[in-house]
C-alpha cells in the first residue's frame, strides 16, 4: 500500500510538472509573439531609391512616350484588378499579392492601359512573364518586356498600348501643343526685342536747370580734372635746347 501511495504521489508530481511546463511554454511563446508585433522605438530601416539605373532610364523613356498619362512604378496587379466572385477574393489575393510589374501606365481617370517589365540582373523567368501576359491580356491590358539598352521607338510602344489611331491622334496633339508653345515663346521674344528697341531709340531729356545749350557745352569741352596731354602742352615747363 505504501508503495502504491508513493508511486501515485510521484505520478501526480510529474503530471503537475508537465502542466506547469506546458503553461510556462505557452506563456513564453505568447510573450515572444507579442514582442515581435510590438512597434519599435527605432526602426531598423534605411531609405533607398525606388528604381535602379536601368529602370530609371526606361522610366524617362515611358514618360516621353506617354506624356499625357501617368507612369506608376512597381504597382501590384491586385491594385488594378479585382475578382469577379468576391467570395473568392481572399484566395486570389493570397495567390497574386506578390505579383507586380515594373511600370504601369494609366489614364488620368485611373484606368490602366498597359504594363511594362524591365528584367533584373537575373532576367525575368518565363513562368512569371507568361503568367502576367495571360492575366493582363484577359483583363484587356497591354503588356511588354523591354530592355534599357534596346528600347523601341516611342511611336511603336504607343501603337502597341493605344492602337494605331489613338497613337496617331496623340502624336498629332503633341505636335500641335509643341507648335503652340513655340509660337508663344516667339511672341514673347519679339515683344522683348520691341521693348528693348524702343528704349534704345528714346530721346535724351535735357537737364531742367541748364537747358540744351549747357548739355551741348558739356559734350564739347574737356573737364578740368583731366591731366593735360603732353602733345598739346609739354609737361616740362623748361625750354629745351635745340
Amino acid at each position: 500500500m505504501d508503495n502504491f501511495a508513493g508511486g501515485l504521489s510521484i505520478g501526480l508530481a510529474l503530471l503537475v510538472c508537465l502542466l506547469l511546463g506546458a503553461f510556462f511554454h505557452s506563456w513564453w511563446a505568447r510573450r515572444r509573439a507579442h514582442e515581435r508585433r510590438r512597434i519599435p522605438r527605432q526602426w531598423p530601416l534605411s531609405p533607398r531609391v525606388l528604381a535602379n539605373s536601368k529602370e530609371r532610364q526606361v522610366w524617362r523613356w515611358l514618360s516621353r512616350a506617354f506624356f499625357s498619362h501617368h507612369v506608376m512604378i512597381k504597382l501590384p496587379v491586385t491594385r488594378f484588378t479585382m475578382p469577379r466572385d468576391k467570395r473568392q477574393g481572399q484566395h486570389w489575393y493570397e495567390l497574386l499579392k506578390g505579383l507586380y510589374c515594373t511600370f504601369t501606365i494609366c489614364r488620368a481617370d485611373g484606368h490602366v492601359i498597359g504594363c511594362v517589365d524591365v528584367p533584373g540582373r537575373f532576367g525575368l523567368s518565363e513562368k512569371n512573364e507568361r503568367l502576367k501576359r495571360q492575366l493582363l491580356r484577359q483583363c484587356g491590358i497591354a503588356y511588354a518586356v523591354v530592355e534599357a539598352d534596346s528600347l523601341p521607338g516611342l511611336s511603336e510602344i504607343r501603337t502597341e498600348f493605344l492602337g494605331e489611331m489613338a497613337a496617331m491622334s496623340m502624336e498629332r496633339e503633341h505636335n500641335d501643343a509643341a507648335v503652340s508653345k513655340a509660337r508663344g515663346h516667339l511672341r514673347e521674344a519679339l515683344a522683348r526685342q520691341r521693348h528693348t528697341r524702343n528704349s534704345d531709340l528714346a530721346p535724351l531729356t535735357p537737364t531742367p536747370d541748364t537747358g540744351s545749350s549747357a548739355l551741348h557745352s558739356d559734350f564739347t569741352s574737356f573737364p578740368e580734372s583731366l591731366q593735360p596731354d603732353s602733345f598739346v602742352s609739354p609737361l616740362d615747363s623748361r625750354e629745351a635746347e635745340l
